[in-house]
C-alpha cells in the first residue's frame, strides 16, 4: 500500500459506516428490500452527483457494465444469504474471502503482487475476519455456506473491477457516481418483481433506515474506489474488510453480545495485519 497514511484513517471510517449499514439490513424483516431501499437511496444521492462530473471514459464502459452486472448479483446472493444462514457466523467468510479474490485478481489481470510482508499482512487480515465465523456451533446448511462463499467470490470480482473502471476514468469520481447510480436500477427491477406487494408497507417503516444506510453505504464505497486509484487492491481491500470486527463491536455494544476470546484475539490479528499492509 502506498506510504500515504492518510488513506488508512478514510478507509477505517469506509469499514465503520459499512459495518453501520450492514446492521440496519440485518435488522430488517425483509433483506431484499433492506438492500434494494440502501442501494436506491445512495443511488438517487449518486444521480444528482453526475450532473457536476463527467461520463466515465471510453476505456471504463466495459468496467461500468461488468459491475453493473457484479452488483446486482451479489445484491441478490447477499439477500439470499440473510435470509437462509445465521450470518453472524457465515458472512465473515464471505468478507474474509473477498480480499483474496482480489489479491489474485490484481496479481494475474493487474501486475499487482504483493510483497512477502504485505502479502503476509493480507493473509494474516483475512484469516483473522473469517475466523470470526469458526465458533463454536457452527453448523451452518449447505444453502448458507453456499451463499456465503458465493457472496465473498463476487464481492472480490467487483471490487476488481470497479478498481479498473476507477483507473482508467479520467477522473475516480466519474465512474463512482455512474456506478452507483446505474446499480439503483437493477436491484428495483428485481424488488417490483419479486415484491412489489411488500413495498408500501416496508416503505412506511424503513424509508428513514433505508435513507441512511444508502448514504452510509454510498459513502464507504466511495472512500474504497476512490482510495484504490492510489493504492494496491488487495491492500485497501482487506483494509476494507475490517467492517466485520467493527460489526462485532457493535453487536457487542448495541446488542448485549460478549466479544470474548475468539473476538478479541481476531482484532489483533487484523490490527496485525493492518500494520503490515502499511508498512
Amino acid at each position: 500500500m502506498t506510504s500515504d497514511w492518510s488513506i488508512l484513517p478514510l478507509l477505517l471510517l469506509a469499514a465503520l459506516l459499512h459495518a453501520s449499514w450492514n446492521a440496519l439490513t440485518k435488522r430488517s424483516s425483509d433483506p431484499l428490500l433492506a438492500i434494494w431501499l440502501v442501494t436506491l437511496s445512495g443511488g438517487l444521492v449518486a444521480g444528482a452527483a453526475t450532473l457536476f462530473v463527467s461520463f466515465p471514459a471510453r476505456a471504463a464502459w466495459p468496467y461500468l457494465v461488468g459491475s453493473l452486472v457484479l452488483h446486482v448479483t451479489y445484491q441478490l446472493f447477499l439477500a439470499y444469504a440473510y435470509a437462509k444462514g445465521d450470518l453472524s457466523q457465515v458472512y465473515p467468510i464471505a468478507r474474509g474471502l473477498a480480499p483474496c479474490v482480489v489479491a489474485g485478481m490484481a496479481a494475474l489481470y493487474a501486475g499487482e503482487s504483493l510483497p512477502p510482508a504485505r502479502a503476509l499482512g493480507m493473509s494474516l487480515a483475512t484469516f483473522s475476519i473469517a475466523s470470526l465465523a469458526l465458533g463454536p456451533g457452527f453448523r451452518p446448511s449447505a444453502e448458507a455456506l453456499g451463499a456465503a462463499v458465493t457472496t465473498g467470490l463476487l464481492i472480490g470480482a467487483y471490487t476488481y473491477v470497479d478498481a479498473q473502471g476507477v483507473r482508467l476514468s479520467n477522473e475516480p469520481f466519474d465512474f463512482i457516481a455512474w456506478s452507483l447510480f446505474l446499480d439503483a436500477a437493477p436491484i428495483t427491477i428485481a424488488a417490483i418483481l419479486l415484491r412489489a406487494r411488500e413495498i408500501p408497507a416496508y416503505l412506511r417503516t424503513q424509508l428513514g433506515y433505508g435513507i441512511g444506510g444508502g448514504l452510509m453505504a454510498s459513502l464507504a464505497y466511495s472512500i474504497v474506489l476512490w482510495s484504490m486509484s492510489r493504492a494496491s487492491m488487495a491492500s485497501v481491500a482487506a483494509i476494507r474488510e475490517t467492517s466485520v470486527i467493527f460489526a462485532a463491536l457493535i453487536g457487542t455494544r448495541l446488542l448485549g453480545e460478549p466479544f470474548g476470546v475468539r473476538r478479541t484475539l481476531a482484532s489483533a490479528g487484523v490490527a496485525a495485519g493492518i500494520a503490515l499492509l502499511t508498512r
